[in-house]
């Protein structure tokens, strides 16, 4: 192990209780969307208190730099701050109550890169460039990412890479997956409003039955994935929300179904959102009635640029090579006994290089189209460590291994200076 490396490591074990703190106090205070006004002000005074200037690009999204030899090299370290809506079902002590939830581990990220921001203003002497430091509102939403695109998030300095770190429930804590190649599938939330003409319960012959029309067109959207695309070619349509009606014995005017289109194919996903279209208003009409689809919002699929993701899953194994596994969490003096030592390992390694993806979606995608980008994800825990890990992701009783915070506030310290002084040399 370099002395770099071994000097980052041990600096971030040094800051993993500020880390926790900070998670914590966040965790306590989910807020969802594009406007955070808790969640910011804590970046931005966490920052500021460690001397920082932090701006403020647009609304909630927190941008800070640092710069050590100005070589006009920069990379963009990103974080996401946003909550989901789910009330949270944990028994943890600093669990939320106001009906939020950071059941992505977005305030896992926030921590992370607050230690990250702490860890290079200890080794900003040694910085052969500047770090941009990227705090996100509304990635659940799929606008934070776009938002600060355009509000020249890659401009002033303008990085010539970007890095993401996402937790992973499941995944055993410490491991560090990283994908190649388009290893995120992107995603369109779309929504039909299907209009009918409301009546007496017990007179349906006098109106037009919205909720029937949507029931057709719910079916009807089955065939599209069924007997539409090719099997080689990846598609998921899903319907997560179906809603009409306030009264079992009254036919209501309207009915709203909203749902996901996710593929690995930007015109893919288009074509079928056109289908959706044509199906709805065609169901629509055979039943008298009329629909409406708009798309809510949407992230193209994630592209790992491969040089970059096989340079930063090199980094991550030098900094990592002789580092023990990450001691087991006791939340709520809890423990598994039975925890294996050898956690933060598959098969040996610290890092899986990957070639293929999965379904879920990203919005830091958006950032690849723009700069080459590496986005990884960190194991969290299994239930094999301990009981309370290994829930799915976004379930209200998710529970991630905050051992692994400063695992990753060091990954995000590394790469980065790894890369601006690899980039100085060339």
């Amino acid at each position: 192990m370099s002395i770099e490396a071994k000097t980052i490591l041990d600096l971030a074990e040094q800051f993993k209780e500020g880390m926790v703190a900070d998670r914590r106090e966040i965790h306590k205070n989910p807020e969802v969307g594009a406007c955070l006004p808790k969640t910011k002000e804590y970046v931005k005074k966490r920052l500021s208190e460690m001397g920082y200037e932090p701006v403020e690009i647009c609304e909630s999204g927190i941008v800070a730099t640092i710069t050590g030899e100005d070589t006009g090299k920069c990379i963009l370290l990103r974080a996401d701050m946003d909550g989901l809506k789910v009330q949270e079902r944990t028994e943890l002590d600093f669990k939320s109550e106001n009906g939020n939830m950071h059941a992505c581990g977005h305030d896992m990220h926030t921590a992370m890169l607050l230690g990250a921001a702490k860890l290079l203003k200890e080794q900003e002497k040694e910085l052969k460039g500047t770090v941009k430091l990227v705090f996100q509102p509304d990635e659940e939403g799929f606008t934070g990412a776009k938002t600060m695109l355009k509000a020249g998030v890659l401009q002033n300095p303008a990085p010539e890479a970007g890095l993401a770190l996402h937790v992973h429930s499941g995944s055993p804590s410490g491991l560090v997956l990283c994908g190649r190649g388009t290893c995120m599938a992107g995603c369109t939330l779309f929504r039909v409003r299907v209009k009918g003409v409301g009546c007496h319960g017990a007179m349906p012959e006098t109106g037009v039955d919205p909720i029937n029309i949507a029931a057709h067109i719910y079916l009807a959207l089955q065939e599209i994935t069924a007997r539409e695309i090719p099997a080689k070619s990846p598609a998921v349509v899903t319907i997560g929300k179906f809603s009409g009606g306030q009264a079992p014995n009254i036919i209501p005017q309207d009915a709203v179904i909203e749902g996901t289109i996710r593929t690995f194919d930007r015109d893919l996903s288009a074509s079928i959102l056109q289908r959706i279209q044509d199906i709805s208003e065609a169901t629509a009409k055979a039943f008298r009635g009329s629909a409406v689809v708009e798309e809510m919002a949407s992230a193209p699929p994630l592209i790992n640029n491969p040089e970059l993701a096989n340079q930063m899953a090199g980094f991550v194994t030098e900094l990592f090579v002789e580092s023990p596994p990450p001691v087991q969490s006791t939340y709520g003096g809890r423990k598994d006994e039975k925890s294996p030592s050898g956690a933060c390992t598959y098969g040996g390694r610290k890092v899986y290089l990957m070639d293929e993806g999965g379904m879920g979606s990203e919005d830091f995608s958006s950032y690849t189209y723009e700069i080459p980008c590496a986005y990884l994800l960190i194991g969290a825990g299994t239930k094999d460590e301990n009981p309370l890990y290994g829930e799915p992701m976004h379930n209200e009783k998710v529970v991630f291994n905050e051992d692994i915070l400063w695992r990753g506030a060091a990954i995000h310290t590394y790469c980065a200076m790894k890369w601006l002084e690899q980039e100085e040399t060339k």
